[in-house]
């Protein structure tokens, strides 16, 4: 990839509601993730960065890095709880079984249960509650048991 198709990918991403990008092509790898900040004064909408990781060789990742995720099986806007003000369906730490329901995604005003594919350890949640997903986006990333 080109440093100009860098700068125009960096640019339509920063367009979008998504908050994490990931491309692998060949050994070719790049990675952008807005980062949202949180400041003292009051403002209407957060800030955000994008951040941009480019590797041309496979790394091995660290132990705590989870080798497996869970991805989202459509478009539409993640909750972690089954209400406002519940409880989470799951938390970093918390061993699933498959089947067991992990979280929801609204899709055209239908609730759909997200499903654990898996029995897991929750080892990250790539999400923020109220966050609009795309399909293929990793939600969790987990270990498998």
């Amino acid at each position: 990839m080109k440093k100009q198709d860098i700068k125009d990918l960096m640019k339509f991403f920063d367009t979008t509601s998504a908050s994490r990008l990931k491309i692998k092509d060949g050994e070719f790898e790049i990675e952008m993730e807005k980062i949202s900040e949180q400041s003292t004064t009051t403002s209407t909408q957060p800030a955000t960065t994008p951040v941009v990781q480019e590797k041309q060789a496979p790394e091995k990742s660290a132990p705590c890095e989870p080798t497996e995720t869970i991805k989202s099986p459509m478009v539409g806007t993640y909750y972690q709880a089954p209400a406002p003000g519940a409880e989470p369906f799951v938390k970093i730490g918390q061993k699933v079984k498959k089947g067991q329901v992990i979280g929801i995604i609204e899709a055209m005003k239908i609730m759909n249960e997200i499903e654990a594919e898996f029995d897991c350890k929750i080892v990250s949640i790539l999400v923020d509650d109220g966050q609009p997903v795309e399909f293929d986006m990793p939600l969790f990333g987990v270990e498998k048991i």
